[in-house]
């Protein structure tokens, strides 16, 4: 039986509390979602504090083979701990993944799994653009290939030009990033906080759309209405 979670994913923090917050014992400092949650914090996603996990007794620890590192889930693990590790590279894998973590938690199929199904079979696309897609700057980092992201925004018409990259998030200095000769550049306020003053100005010419990062990089409740917003945040780089 499970009775007590520690998530260290913002994500599945999320979509655990929207069913049965009254599970989640714990969770790191980057769960923001639901605002009004109180569980105790472990830290980030990176550096977790297991000393504290382990203090909390959870029956089960919810992990993500990309957010959080080999080191630390081995850790929980050689302490007798269950960690449930999610592997997400594309929508389909989200929705699978999302079903199976909330089916170890023992709990029903929500409506919102099905609703963020229904909204994603058909989204509002836009004609393809060529684009690319910073997540960092210091260096410059972009999405490359077989990632949530990239298949989210493909979804929507962004041809990624770093998609078939051997890496899935090269470092990809400034001027290459020019001479592919975008349609668009996509920017998301997460995991770096791009902002109207800090990203548009390096791509000057190139139209900008900034996106919100929870939207683009979250699997979760939120995606029952990341393709409308998303869409949306697109458009406007057009206008």
């Amino acid at each position: 039986m499970i009775r007590r979670v520690v998530s260290l994913v913002p994500s599945l923090t999320e979509a655990v509390a929207a069913s049965a917050p009254e599970l989640l014992v714990g969770a790191t400092d980057w769960c923001t979602h639901p605002a009004e949650l109180e569980v105790v914090r472990v830290k980030g996603t990176k550096n977790p504090d297991v000393r504290r996990i382990l203090a909390l007794r959870p029956d089960l620890v919810l992990a993500n083979e990309e957010e959080n590192r080999p080191a630390d889930l081995a850790e929980l693990r050689a302490a007798g701990l269950h960690v449930l590790v999610t592997h997400i590279r594309t929508l389909p894998q989200a929705l699978t993944e999302l079903d199976r973590v909330l089916r170890t938690c023992a709990l029903p199929r929500p409506p919102w799994l099905d609703e963020a199904a229904e909204a994603w079979a058909e989204p509002p696309a836009l004609p393809p653009c060529r684009a690319v897609v910073p997540i960092w700057r210091r260096p410059w980092t972009v999405l490359g290939r077989e990632t949530f992201a990239g298949d989210l925004l493909a979804r929507l018409g962004v041809v990624n030009l770093y998609a078939e990259h051997s890496e899935r998030y090269p470092r990809i200095p400034l001027d290459e990033l020019h001479a592919q000769r975008p349609d668009l550049v996509v920017l998301p306020d997460e995991p770096y906080r791009f902002t109207a003053d800090d990203g548009p100005e390096a791509f000057a010419g190139t139209p900008a759309a900034l996106v919100d990062g929870r939207s683009l990089t979250w699997y979760g409740p939120s995606l029952v209405e990341a393709p409308a917003r998303l869409s949306a945040e697109l458009r406007a780089a057009f206008r």
